[in-house]
């Protein structure tokens, strides 16, 4: 692994909600689901304030409202903007007079608003049968661009689009058709024809211009768009992808785009075969700061930094001497520092380099950080824990003088009784260093005998991290009174490129042998009840967790959600390209490597009890999954138990089925680990 060459020492930081002698009550679900959930900052220009959005649902409706906030950056002190419940993506303009946002008013889909200074009534600036995403200020302040999925037939006519809306909706063939390789993702269907593109409206005129005609391409395919407009207005860089249909592949480019309405744009990444993302201009527009992959078919491929000279029109690598993936990059206000997060450890650090590239500083590494703002001498971001949902935070540009600016759940957590968390490591597959956190229940006792639940992350190009989690929340896991082990096995980000890559052709044996050697290390630490034993998992976990099924009989229960159970219809699912490169083979070229890794290979070694959840809009994992492992199991009349949600995707997103999903884990855990 790559070493980093400076770094500062890390913070100490840890968070306490103490309240007295006030008596601490138990986590539910319930609990959570009250929470309110903070959105990413939008800094003024002076600095001074940042907006910022705060959503809250009624758990007796299971609706949800989102408000704009105003922070002051010093004092903390907010003052609620927006009242109707329905905003959000706020942004500044350039002198920071406005303020603009998005808001489904009077049933609408999202349309751009803008707020003068003073914070009054706020007018809308579009009129559009879609919903604008992404809105950004143009520099001179005259115009706002943003995203927006049209049908290409519309040919720059509003109208006509509301019609073809219209029939869309009203037409009695529901049948969908393709000839596409990628016709659905995540939980849509693309067959309707719609296309993102980005957008243009006069502040005063309200006059919209399309500024990607004759563009059928996608964006971030969950529905974002990376781009950012250049100091003199007159370039967007974006990224998008440059494969044609049929689709058969993503690739993502940075395209420079003209904003003059002609459409004209290139690619300035076209010799890179994997994905180029999320480009910044510096602030005197010189250059360009972007993310570059470099393995195609490999999705979590390290991003390395990449500055691009506008005048000389080279390309600078500036991180590929590090071990790292860097995200959410930005440049210092005077140009000669970037600012970046990457996961390192099971946290997502906030790091520094010099624009020309060097040796990298770590400012701040503790927990989960992201949203990153610089501005002038301080940076503001959120941060989160494994103790704590998301809040606002600043520091200098060193890290220190931290100071948290929100605390919009205090008086939650203040009442809650979490149990100890410990950051441990242990040796793995291949002798490997595998970390892992363990979460306690409240009131442990070393002495004692406790239940182990093991959570397996999915990905598997991911982490279970120091991070707040509302699908999958360890303290909820242990407040029953279990021991959580969350182990980060090969294959898990954050713990360089080697290990990621290292489960490639085979998902299955070295995070399997990672998982079961966390178990024999828990047991020896001499508190857990090895025949009270259960491993947990979603997506890859749920995978791990039918292939755990196959291959040992050591716990009590298993519990598989949206869970990988047939390789073969990985196939089905809403992006099959990079598949046979992962897995080693595929349907029509190896497929007995394919197979070796596939857990319903090993059905007839079953025997530990399961509980299957799956939600059938998963198009990432479909459904049939879930229902073939669960058939099996009964008809192999072994206990077993299906939640099904028809409305859910790869993620159970309601907080009524949210809050009802804890239920069932925690009664099918309870059936086997209480003692009776």
């Amino acid at each position: 692994m790559k070493k980093i060459i400076s770094l500062l020492l890390p913070l100490t930081f840890a968070f306490t909600f103490q309240s007295g002698s006030q008596e601490k009550s138990n986590f539910t679900a319930e609990d959570m689901w009250q929470m309110k959930r903070i959105g990413a900052p939008a800094v003024s220009p002076d600095g001074k304030l940042s907006l910022f959005t705060l959503t809250e649902y009624d758990l007796e409706t299971g609706s949800s409202c989102t408000f704009i906030y105003m922070l002051d950056n010093e004092s903390g002190e907010r003052e609620q903007l927006s009242f109707t419940g329905r905003e959000s993506a706020p942004f500044w303009c350039p002198k920071g007079e406005r303020i603009g946002f998005i808001s489904r008013r009077d049933e609408r889909p999202g349309q751009v608003y803008i707020m003068d200074h003073g914070w009054g009534e706020a007018r809308r600036i579009t009129d559009l049968p879609v919903g604008a995403f992404a809105p950004s200020w143009f520099p001179d302040g005259k115009r706002i661009a943003f995203g927006a999925n049209i049908h290409p037939a519309y040919n720059g006519d509003f109208e006509l689009l509301g019609e073809i809306i219209k029939d869309q909706q009203e037409k009695k063939v529901t049948a969908k058709v393709t000839e596409d390789v990628m016709y659905r993702f995540w939980d849509r269907w693309l067959t309707g024809g719609f296309f993102p593109r980005l957008f243009s409206v006069e502040i005063e005129s309200g006059e919209v211009t399309d500024l990607m005609p004759e563009t059928e391409n996608y964006f971030e395919m969950m529905g974002g768009v990376s781009y950012d407009i250049s100091p003199d207005g007159n370039e967007i860089a974006v990224s998008m992808n440059s494969i044609p249909r049929p689709f058969e592949k993503l690739n993502y480019d940075i395209f420079l785009l003209k904003t003059d309405g002609s459409g004209e744009m290139r690619s300035i990444t076209e010799d890179n075969p994997a994905n180029d993302l999320d480009p910044v201009y510096s602030p005197d527009g010189n250059y360009i700061l972007y993310g570059k992959q470099s393995i195609p078919h490999f999705y979590a491929d390290q991003v390395n930094l990449v500055v691009f000279d506008r005048n000389s029109q080279t390309h600078s690598v500036i991180t590929s001497h590090i071990d790292f993936s860097c995200e959410q990059w930005q440049w210092s206000d005077d140009a000669e520092t970037i600012f970046f997060h990457t996961q390192f450890d099971a946290k997502k650090d906030i790091f520094s380099i010099p624009a020309r590239g060097g040796d990298i500083t770590r400012i701040f590494g503790n927990g989960n950080n992201n949203n990153l703002h610089v501005t002038g001498s301080n940076l503001i971001f959120t941060h989160d824990n494994l103790n704590m949902p998301a809040e606002i935070f600043k520091t200098d540009l060193s890290g220190n003088n931290l100071q948290q600016l929100t605390n919009v759940n205090s008086h939650i957590l203040d009442k809650l009784e979490f149990g100890n968390i410990e950051n441990v490591t242990y040796k793995g597959a291949d002798n490997a260093d595998i970390q892992m956190f363990i979460v306690y229940p409240p009131a442990f006792d070393p002495g004692k005998k406790y239940p182990l639940v093991l959570m397996i992350h999915g990905g598997p190009h991911s982490i279970f991290g120091d991070q707040w989690h509302y699908r999958w929340n360890a303290h909820l896991f242990a407040e029953p009174g279990y021991v959580v082990a969350l182990p980060n096995f090969h294959g898990s980000t954050g713990f360089g490129q080697e290990f990621t890559e290292s489960i490639h052709g085979s998902h299955a044996d070295k995070p399997f042998r990672d998982i079961m050697k966390a178990t024999d290390f828990m047991i020896e630490r001499g508190y857990i009840d090895e025949d009270r034993m259960a491993a947990t998992g979603g997506s890859y976990g749920g995978y791990m967790v039918s292939w755990i099924a196959g291959h040992t009989d050591r716990y009590a229960c298993l519990i598989n959600h949206a869970g990988v159970y047939n390789t073969h219809m990985q196939f089905a699912t809403d992006y099959t390209w990079y598949r046979p490169h992962q897995y080693g083979g595929s349907p029509w070229e190896n497929f007995d490597v394919l197979m070796e890794s596939n857990p319903a290979m090993y059905a007839h070694n079953f025997s530990t009890p399961m509980l299957v959840i799956h939600g059938e809009k998963d198009y990432r994992v479909p459904v049939l999954h879930g229902l073939l492992v669960y058939g099996i199991y009964k008809r192999m009349d072994i206990e077993s138990r299906l939640v099904y949600f028809p409305d859910e995707n790869h993620w159970i997103l309601s907080p009524h089925n949210s809050i009802f999903w804890y239920q069932e884990v925690h009664n099918w855990l309870g059936r086997y680990l209480d003692k009776r």
